[in-house]
């Protein structure tokens, strides 16, 4: 047996990270209410794997993207590369298979990215994509504006705002520009102005730019995806028109957007928008598309610090039946509890039943059910509530009608 010296220690990479049991709990509520508002509006799961070729990740992003790509040479000697985003590879599948179109998928899977780790930004996070292939009409952008409304709505955020914009309107400004204009919220003006100047951007081109950014206004596509908004019911107060918001993806194409929020200071929890050409890019069909990632881990975050799902169990274990050492009652209780889709766990060792409620009560289970000598020879289980503190002797009949 190794053991371990007292200094040794274990820990993860930089930008990885280990999730517990409660960790996990509020992970797996917000990707169920993605999951089931994506099914919701009528779209399907998908996945993709972990590891793609170098070729059809790298020249999609844009350079400064393209140096987070985890690549490397395998054993067999091919260049691949850990999946930088999910829309990528999903459009790489559309240039794979003749599937029906619109092909409305979900997909939730982690990507990796070799950046510099700060709060919210990691180099293996969790995305919840959203993405609608084969047509491009503003409603179908209207529709991925909506989804990403409905899901900020039932996760109780109200200090938020989607922004949005259009590349189109930025077609003659050069991808090298728009990278440094889309630091605008983080550097500001003077930031953005330094930074071009950096670049060897004339002043005079550079005053132009930034002009056109203050007083363009939405074109008649933007103004189509609005009216669609208002028809899906999506409140004006939800969204506004930023004319500054680039996102700094070379694949995007028309209607780009983003959410940020207030607080925490945390940057965008989900950025989307169309990206009609990439399909094709990969040797596939001309295929328009449309969508959206839900970034989960920066949701999470925001939940945790602003308390936003303040009575959310740490556990979706409902009761755990204590062990008094009648193992044979124990034991049936546990499968009527399972078989009438009751979560419940036992105490596996007869101890004392303060050690048994502290166990229980640390995981965050409701209700501990008690079988002692009385209750076995009336054929009744003591419910007790870890919560509220109060307990009563029931059948176990009673007990699956209350549970």
């Amino acid at each position: 047996m190794i053991k371990l010296a007292m200094s040794d220690k274990s820990t993860t990479l930089k930008g990885f990270r280990d999730f517990l049991p409660s960790q996990m709990a509020v992970r797996n509520m917000v990707k169920k209410i993605c999951i089931d508002t994506f099914e919701l509006f009528g779209y399907q799961p998908i996945e993709t794997p972990t590891l793609e070729y170098s070729s059809v990740l790298t020249g999609k992003y844009g350079a400064e993207a393209d140096k987070l790509i985890y690549t490397f040479t395998d054993k067999g000697g091919r260049n691949i590369g850990l999946k930088y985003d999910l829309t990528v590879p999903t459009a790489r599948v559309l240039s794979s298979y003749n599937l029906p179109l619109p092909f409305k998928r979900y997909q939730i899977q982690p990507v990796f990215r070799a950046d510099n780790t700060q709060k919210g930004r990691y180099r293996e996070f969790l995305q919840c994509d959203v993405d609608c292939f084969g047509y491009k009409s503003p409603i179908v952008d209207a529709e991925i504006i909506t989804i990403i409304f409905n899901i900020l709505e039932k996760l109780n955020f109200k200090k938020y705002s989607i922004r949005i914009n259009n590349r189109e309107l930025l077609k003659n400004i050069p991808n090298t520009v728009l990278q440094t204009i889309d630091k605008l919220g983080k550097i500001g003006e003077d930031g953005v102005i330094k930074e071009l100047t950096e670049k060897n951007i004339p002043i005079e081109e550079i005053s132009k730019y930034m002009d056109y950014i203050k007083t363009v206004q939405p074109d008649d596509y933007l103004k189509q995806v609005f009216a669609a908004l208002d028809k899906f019911g999506v409140p004006k107060s939800a969204y506004i028109f930023d004319p500054t918001m680039i996102r700094g993806l070379d694949y995007y194409t028309g209607v780009i957007f983003e959410t940020y929020v207030e607080e925490p200071k945390i940057g965008s929890i989900t950025g989307g928008g169309r990206y009609d050409n990439l399909v094709k890019t990969l040797g596939g069909p001309d295929i328009p598309a449309v969508g959206t990632t839900m970034g989960l881990d920066r949701i999470v975050d925001c939940i945790l610090e602003l308390n936003l799902i303040p009575n959310i169990s740490k556990t979706n274990t409902k009761i755990m039946v204590a062990n008094f050492g009648e193992t044979d009652k124990e034991l049936e209780l546990l499968k009527l509890l399972r078989n009438n889709n009751i979560s419940s766990t036992y105490y596996f060792s007869p101890d004392k039943l303060g050690k048994q409620i502290t166990y229980a009560d640390s995981l965050g289970i409701e209700f501990i059910a008690i079988i002692g000598e009385n209750e076995a020879k009336d054929g009744k289980i003591t419910l007790k509530n870890l919560r509220t503190k109060e307990q009563q002797t029931i059948d176990s009949k009673n007990l699956i009608k209350m549970l």
